[in-house]
């Protein structure tokens, strides 16, 4: 029996893409079209956007939480939050969570010290870059992390919530990614974090100077290993 997976979303596209390939890589290691149980459920992005703006994470830790008690009554095992961005909001809650959760960062975290990576660049919303949801769990591991300038910061946060969110991907939006990278590498990066998870939209390891991260997938990973494993 594989355990049931809850996910708490936040962003359409980002939480589509993380069922999605606990969905398909379920099936290459359960068999055709088997995966693990999953149900989601998610807020109007709208309430989670106005507690964000307003700087207001208990509201969001209160989202959070709202969602973990219904997706506990559906009858998952444990949790987890395809969205970095809302993390910070997770120790303000968990202890007051009906089931476990399975943070982002460690799933990234442990991709990075099997690739042997010590410095790895972080692109996100700015909320999220701006924060220590990465540079306080990476800090113990030797792994050392590297925000873009203020000035870049502010274009992908723009590009992540005015169109990766809406799924509008435009392909002018691939060399802006690509220059941040560009940066993130003449720094003296060895890797770069797709920490949001909409970026795996446009950016992945073929069309990025540094390889990438990609912190969507690498989460459904975790939860499919973690449900399989029972």
């Amino acid at each position: 029996m594989t355990q049931h997976i809850g996910i708490v979303a936040c962003s359409a596209e980002g939480a589509a893409l993380c069922y999605r390939t606990i969905c398909i890589e379920g099936a290459e290691q359960l068999g055709p079209h088997a995966h693990p149980e999953i149900s989601m459920h998610t807020h109007s992005l709208a309430d989670y956007v106005a507690c964000i703006e307003a700087g207001d994470w208990e509201g969001v830790g209160e989202l959070m939480l709202a969602s973990s008690e219904k997706l506990a009554r559906s009858g998952a095992d444990f949790l987890i939050c395809p969205d970095n961005t809302i993390h910070q909001a997770l120790p303000l809650i968990e202890v007051r969570s009906p089931l476990p959760w399975l943070h982002i960062v460690d799933a990234v975290a442990a991709q990075a010290q099997a690739r042997g990576y010590r410095k790895l660049g972080l692109l996100g919303t700015r909320w999220l870059v701006e924060s220590d949801v990465y540079p306080e769990r990476l800090a113990p591991l030797g792994i050392a992390c590297l925000r873009p300038p203020p000035e870049e910061r502010e274009d992908i946060n723009r590009l992540i919530m005015d169109e990766l969110v809406r799924g509008d991907i435009k392909p002018e939006a691939v060399p802006r990614f690509q220059g941040v990278i560009g940066g993130l590498a003449a720094e003296g990066c060895d890797a770069v974090v797709l920490g949001c998870t909409e970026i795996p939209l446009v950016i992945n390891h073929t069309n990025s100077r540094l390889p990438t991260l990609d912190s969507t997938r690498l989460l459904a990973r975790a939860a499919l290993a973690r449900a399989i494993a029972g």
